[in-house]
């Protein structure tokens, strides 16, 4: 694993507004995605997909085999599980879609758990002087209401959902792989020099687009491989990520 590339994208970096403490650390702002790169989330995600997939008939899809289905949020989640098995009308999906987040909306934290070492890297992070965000496609009343539960919202500068902008001239929630997630959350969190932490082939093309570093979460629930991710950097546990960071 190389800096050179992940150097040549940060001279195009929004210069920092805290030099000072920047002599100390390369970043202003680390934000992270949620599902697969702070949190494991996906035994409560697989139990909500499932309990929608009862409803209209279907089978049921493995607990464990619910994290090759996270990624773009859960309407492409339960989608991808429906079109397995012969898909639905976009009404009748609609429904489907509702009845899965009314489900999930009230069992989001039953099993939902911070990866080994997040605590302690927030920790070092903060200690750093460091302002922290999470960008999601998850809905941020969701993630919010995970954080609280876990109690790590307070951590948090910001916490921009799936739905926090709004939605653009298709009617769609603007969402990664967007940037404009990622551009809000380093306004919302004061500026400077932001890098992202993700898992997804989603968070990678939403940092590019916005000019933002990139770290691939190797541990979490990559949709692509390491190479097709193609991160400025990767780690396989949060527990290497400061080391990393102040590298640069």
């Amino acid at each position: 694993m190389g800096w050179g590339h992940a150097t040549n994208r940060l001279q195009f970096e929004e210069p920092s507004f805290t030099s000072a403490r920047m002599a100390d650390f390369p970043f202003d702002i680390v934000a992270f995605d949620l599902d697969g790169t702070l949190l494991e989330t996906h035994r409560d995600l697989g139990t909500a997909v499932n309990h929608a997939l009862a409803i209209a008939g279907f089978v049921a899809v493995p607990i464990d085999s619910a994290s090759d289905l996270i990624g773009g949020g859960a309407k492409i989640m339960l989608k991808q599980a429906v079109d397995a098995q012969g898909g639905l009308p976009q009404d009748e999906f609609h429904k489907l879609y509702k009845a899965m987040l009314g489900y999930y909306g009230e069992n989001y934290a039953v099993h939902t758990r911070p990866y080994p070492h997040a605590i302690e890297t927030l920790d070092k992070l903060s200690a750093r002087g460091v302002r922290l965000g999470v960008v999601t496609n998850k809905f941020e009343g969701f993630a919010r209401g995970i954080l609280e539960t876990l109690g790590l919202i307070d951590r948090f500068d910001c916490v921009i959902g799936g739905d926090s902008i709004g939605k653009g001239p298709d009617g769609k929630h603007i969402a990664k792989p967007s940037p404009e997630p990622l551009l809000k959350a380093r306004e919302s969190c004061g500026g400077g020099r932001m890098v992202f932490i993700g898992d997804s082939s989603y968070d990678m093309r939403a940092a590019r687009a916005a000019n933002v570093p990139v770290v691939a979460a190797c541990y979490g629930y990559c949709d692509k491989s390491r190479e097709e991710l193609g991160a400025d950097a990767e780690i396989d546990s949060l527990g290497q990520l400061v080391d990393l960071l102040e590298q640069l």
